[in-house]
């Protein structure tokens, strides 16, 4: 008999409990804290001093899978939400990543099956590097190692800055080298957005969280693929997997116009082997975008890329494209604000996925699970 068509959420993150207990301890962003009767999270220096409410559905397996019940999930791989170890030194920033991703593994080792025969479990896992400035390489390529051992985890959750420097760092060489060859996916995933620039940006309003998260979060992850394609990083690891979050941001849109900056600029004209749109087709997107036209739009810069890379083919569309979309809630971010049971944001995406012109059922289903 053969397994049904699985819906998979490839972005939905958790802090387990050794985590929230971490911040809990904390005097300083980040930070977990109560106020009155209710528990609040501080990750950022510059968000609102209130922060954001929290509660069980952050690290609750139970909360997540009820979650999972509700919308009809019926597979999820978990991430550590922002900001997992930028904060720490070195040495405490290894051990709790050790730490943190056996808990992880167990977290969804010991999940209920979606098939005893198939051996599938509803829960999988991104685990966590010590990517902080000073770290040693041997002290990352120590936990790649310890991840590719843990087999419910199936990749890692990465921030834009690297071990401080960025995702063209030199110093990351060692680090692409081992993601690839052990077939690791990389979710690449905002923290800081704009950085300190930001509030000169976003003006004198108050507009809450929308511009930081609407605008920040994606312009964050645009620069930081950039840079590093501008390194050769998929020249020199053409094996490497990475998965962008909020569908890859302003990327897809600015495509093209990186590759006419790129050829017109004589510093970088001659580093790369391939025109940067054969690169965007190499990467993958969750389908977090919420609207059928985004998504589409996204499948055909991504189908396109057949017609930039080492061997010219067709260009092609959405039609192909929807190969390097996956499915993604966020959860447990953006609940609904209203006594609404279901999640508007979650409802968004599928019917998005559902109602993408040029994609026919077996396109969705691709992108759905």
């Amino acid at each position: 008999m053969s397994l049904k068509q699985l819906l998979v959420d490839v972005h939905t993150h958790c802090y387990l409990p050794r985590y929230a207990a971490f911040l809990r301890q904390r005097t300083q962003v980040p930070r977990i804290f109560t106020r009155g009767s209710e528990e609040r999270l501080l990750i950022l220096d510059d968000e609102p001093a209130a922060g954001r409410p929290v509660g069980p559905q952050y690290w609750d397996r139970d909360e997540k899978l009820k979650f999972m019940d509700l919308h009809g999930i019926d597979v999820s791989i978990v991430s550590t939400a922002n900001p997992w170890l930028d904060f720490l030194s070195p040495p405490a920033a290894h051990a709790l990543a050790t730490e943190l991703n056996d808990d992880l593994e167990e977290y969804c080792a010991t999940s209920p099956v979606v098939s005893a025969s198939e051996g599938i479990h509803r829960l999988y896992g991104f685990g966590l590097l010590p990517l902080v400035p000073d770290v040693s390489v041997n002290a990352i390529l120590q936990i790649i190692r310890q991840i590719s051992s843990l087999s419910h985890l199936k990749g890692v959750i990465m921030g834009t800055r690297g071990v401080g420097k960025g995702l063209d760092d030199p110093a990351l060489e060692p680090v692409w080298q081992a993601l690839a060859e052990t077939q690791l996916v990389v979710f690449l995933h905002p923290h800081y957005g704009l950085g300190q620039g930001a509030k000169e940006a976003w003006g004198e309003r108050d507009n809450g969280h929308v511009l930081p998260l609407a605008m920040g979060f994606p312009m964050e992850t645009t620069i930081a693929i950039t840079r590093l394609i501008l390194a050769g990083v998929y020249d020199r690891h053409p094996d490497l997997r990475i998965l962008l979050a909020h569908s890859g941001g302003c990327l897809p849109q600015l495509s093209s116009r990186l590759a006419s900056c790129i050829s017109h600029d004589p510093v970088v004209s001659n580093r790369l082997q391939h025109d940067a749109r054969y690169y965007v087709s190499k990467l993958y997107y969750d389908a977090v975008n919420y609207g059928p036209e985004e998504m589409g739009f996204v499948a055909d810069v991504i189908g396109r890329g057949a017609a930039y890379g080492p061997s010219p083919q067709k260009r092609g569309d959405r039609s192909s494209g929807y190969k390097h979309m996956l499915f993604g809630t966020d959860h447990p971010f953006f609940p609904p604000l209203t006594g609404e049971k279901k999640w508007k944001s979650v409802l968004e995406n599928l019917q998005a996925i559902q109602d993408v012109t040029g994609w026919d059922e077996l396109h969705k289903s691709e992108v759905r699970g």
